[in-house]
Order: C-alpha cells, then structure tokens, then sequence
C-alpha cells in the first residue's frame, strides 16, 4: 500500500487538548525543534522515542533531561534504519530529508510524518488561538519575518517572529503567556512536511534554485515552496517582479474569499503594495483602491542610519506591509514598525568607510539570487565571493552584474566555477583567486579587494555560496571580514 497523507494517527490530533496520551512517537533529531517537539508529547503522555544520529554534548545533556520525562532516548546513527515496532506517528526535524532511509521506511510503512511546524500548529489552544501570518521565499525570510513583528508591535499587539527564526514555533505556540497572533518564518524544508496549516495571510517573496539536494529538483522544490499559500483566508500576497509567485498563488487551494494581493518597488495597481515617488503605499487594502491609495511609509523611513536602501529590502518591506495590513494593522502601526526595525548582522550591514571606499558585510547571502539582489544595490563593486555552491549555477548571476564590478576576489571550495563564469560573461574585470583556507585568509581577501577598489566603490562580501567550507556558519563569515576589515583600517591601509 502507498503512502497516504492525509492519513492521522489517531482522530481529533487538532490542538493541544486533544487525547495524545499513549500515542507512540518517534522524533527525529534532537536539535532546538526535536527536543521541544519530544517534550511537549511526552508531558502530553504520548510514548515518546527519540533519536539522534549525533551525540553531542549538547545533545547528550537534552536526551537526559528527556529520559527524566520518561522519553526512551538513542543516539547514534545504527537508530535511524527504521522506526521502532509500534510507531504510530514520526515527527521529524527540518534539516532530514525525504529521501533519508528513516522517512524511505517511514514511508514504506504507512506512517504520517509530520515536521515540528505541522505539530506546533496541532498544538495550538482549543480556542482563541494566535493566528500566524506565514512567510517564505528563497531569500529575505527574516528580515521580512521581523519586519512584521516590529509592525504589529507597534500595533499594540503581543507578537513575537517564530518558525525558522526568532522564538522556535512550540515554544511560541505553548508559551504560557499567549501571543496575539505569530510572524512564522517557514523554510522550504518545514513546508515539506506540513499539511494542515491555515494562516490568515500568507506570502512568497521570490524563488530561485536552492537547496536542490535535499529536495531532488527545481520543480519539487518550487511546489513545496507554494505549500505556504495552502488555506490562507485573507490574503495571498506575491512579488509582482516574480511570476513564478503569483502562478503559486493560481494554484493553491485557499478559504473560499481570499484575495492575491501583489507587491512592487514601481508604481502598484489595484490590489497591490508598491513605490509612488519615495512614498510605499497601499491600493489593495482601502476602499478606494481604484482611484487612490495609502501613504505606509517613506523610502527614508526604511533608511534608518543607512545612507541608502536596497530595492530587495524595499520588497522585504512592502510584502511585510501587506501581510499586517491583511490582518487589519492600520497605516501609521505599519510606518512606526518599519521606521523601528533594524536589520539583523551580516545583511548588507556597513562595517566602515576609508578613503571613500565603504565595506558592506552581506555574509548572509549564501545563494547567488541573494547575491544578485545585494550586487544591484551599488553601482561599482569589488565583490569577495565563493563558498560552496551546493550545486548552484551562477553564470546568469555574473551576466547580469558584470557591469558593476570592479573587480573580485574569489575564495573557498567552488571558486573555480564563479571564476570559469567570470570569464565567460566578464573577461575584462580583474580577479584574484585566494587559494588560502587557514583562519588568516580573510585578512588576505581583504588586502586584495582593497587594492581593487577606488574611491566611490562598495567592498562587498556577497559570496553566492554556503561557508561551512572554510566557516561554522554565514556569521563566523561575517565576523571574519569585518575583523579584517577593521584591522585592515586601523593598521593604515584604508588611509
């Protein structure tokens, strides 16, 4: 027999009151979410096996704490073959893939898996649960995600962003002092596995190639992307700039009544957020959206200390607008959050000026779609990139920014392929390839790229690429450049 996923477990697993008790679980990983997800079964009174294939002392430290809740907890690789005899339900962490041989047999054998995003919804309180407004895209998740939390604060409204980042979504969900309503970030890996979420608005922010190991293909991937929009009731919100969104929207199955509503950095029709002069407004969610709109915001109220605004972080803010709007945040709550929010480290964040040269850390973009939209925002850069694409192509990335670039510095595992593209689609601009992957080869990046550039450039690290090459993560990255560039500084070389 096939797999069948709208199988449950047990009837009536809707909310957290329901009869969980003696219901046999196997979690899967013990993580942040694995772990929350064990304990709040187990104090439910579900039979709860936990594994995990690494024993980390962190690790171990969590499976004791789970033991002493009466959790049968097993570590170590030789556990995740198969479920144990019994299982009735599996609840899997993020980062395991569908084709992993645990979720090949789990599948085998007829048993629902649900991902800690579909328990944390099944979680929730009987009534007057928080409404979650949901977000995903390929890049710019939290900054959106956060932005919308800054907003419905500024609301008056007790909110918290959660999910993939900010406060893990049980946590959220059973904190003992309930939440109005929830900003969730969903990667596509928690969309995976989700089924019955049903957000009051919803929103995609763009799509690219990414993660393609772990889902098989571009088209698997873009599906689960579209999970997102899956039982919205308000408001579907799409990046006019992406189709791809907006036939998501076309095919997702929502409540009867829920509106598309469109985002754009130029001038927005009717049911659509987007840029007038330097003002953001709103023609989809007043009255007279035919012959007027809603002033939200000023471009320099997005601006901050900054001395420019990115268009991505405009459309970070315009999708952040339009998902609070369709939860009935009014106009100035939208401007006082926006005008509150600062981004968080290592997006696009400015570490100094020297010598009319600015150096700008954008660690976080680990794909070349993030990279594209931090290279568009400066007219001339010297770029450090490289990394490990993870299968990513960037020949259509180095088309499009080669003429911004001043020149590049290239590091890390897959640098020959940023290279062999440069080459193809920008054979004049100069490029020097760092072959050091020792603590010190920042600080060699940096000397390079400083050579490169003239007064009036941006030095920016956009590298296209994971770090766990030569980093533990995007912000030791991060933190590496900047302590290099400001060594680089302060030891005379910017001046």
């Amino acid at each position: 027999m096939s797999y069948d996923p709208a199988y449950e477990p047990r009837e009536g697993l809707t909310h957290r009151d329901a009869d969980w008790s003696g219901l046999n679980v196997l979690v899967v990983g013990l993580g942040v979410s694995g772990f929350a997800a064990a304990d709040a079964l187990a104090e439910r009174g579900a039979r709860v096996t936990a594994v995990s294939r690494d024993a980390t002392e962190v690790i171990i430290d969590r499976g004791r704490v789970l033991e002493i809740l009466g959790v049968d907890v097993r570590l170590g690789p030789e556990h995740l073959h198969a479920p144990p005899e019994g299982t009735e339900l599996v609840v899997t962490s993020p980062g395991v893939p569908p084709h992993d041989p645990l979720m090949l047999a789990a599948a085998a054998a007829d048993l629902p898996v649900w991902g800690e995003v579909e328990l944390a919804w099944r979680m929730r309180a009987r009534a007057v649960a928080a409404p979650w407004l949901t977000v995903t895209g390929t890049n710019g998740k939290t900054t959106t995600v956060n932005m919308l939390a800054s907003i419905l604060r500024a609301a008056g409204l007790r909110a918290s962003s959660a999910g993939n980042v900010g406060t893990p979504i049980l946590e959220a969900v059973l904190h003992p002092q309930p939440f109005d309503v929830l900003a969730v970030e969903l990667s596509s890996f928690q969309l995976h596995w989700q089924r019955s979420i049903s957000p009051v608005a919803s929103a995609c922010l763009n799509v690219a190639p990414d993660h393609l190991d772990w889902h098989g293909s571009y088209e698997a991937y873009l599906r689960t992307k579209g999970k997102v929009y899956a039982n919205t009731h308000v408001a579907c919100i799409y990046n006019v700039h992406d189709l791809q969104t907006e036939q998501l929207v076309r095919d997702a199955e929502v409540i009867e009544g829920c509106r598309a509503i469109g985002f754009t950095t130029g001038i927005p029709a009717p049911s659509e957020l987007g840029v007038v002069d330097d003002v953001l407004a709103d023609r989809a969610f007043i009255e007279q959206r035919q012959r007027s709109a809603a002033e939200l915001c000023t471009l320099d109220d997005l601006r901050g200390d900054a001395p420019s605004v990115a268009p991505h972080y405009v459309s970070n803010a315009l999708a952040a607008a339009a998902l609070a709007r369709a939860y009935g945040v009014g106009p100035l709550s939208v401007r006082d959050g926006l005008r509150a929010f600062r981004p968080e480290r290592h997006r696009l964040a400015d570490v100094a000026r020297s010598q009319g040269i600015r150096w700008v850390n954008d660690s976080k973009a680990t794909n070349p779609h993030a990279a594209g939209a931090a290279l568009q925002a400066f007219d001339s850069v010297v770029w450090i990139a490289g990394g490990l694409l993870k299968g990513a192509a960037v020949d259509l990335l180095v088309a499009q920014i080669a003429a911004r670039l001043r020149g590049v510095v290239l590091l890390g595992a897959d640098r020959a392929a940023i290279a062999e593209a440069l080459r193809r689609h920008a054979p004049d601009v100069p490029v020097v390839d760092v072959d050091s992957t020792d603590t010190g080869a920042m600080n060699v990046v940096v000397g390079h790229a400083a050579r490169l550039a003239v007064p009036g450039d941006v030095v920016l690290l956009a590298p296209a690429a994971a770090s766990m090459d030569m980093f533990t993560n995007y912000e030791a990255r991060g933190d590496a450049f900047e302590e290099a560039v400001l060594r680089y500084i302060a030891e005379g070389g910017g001046g």
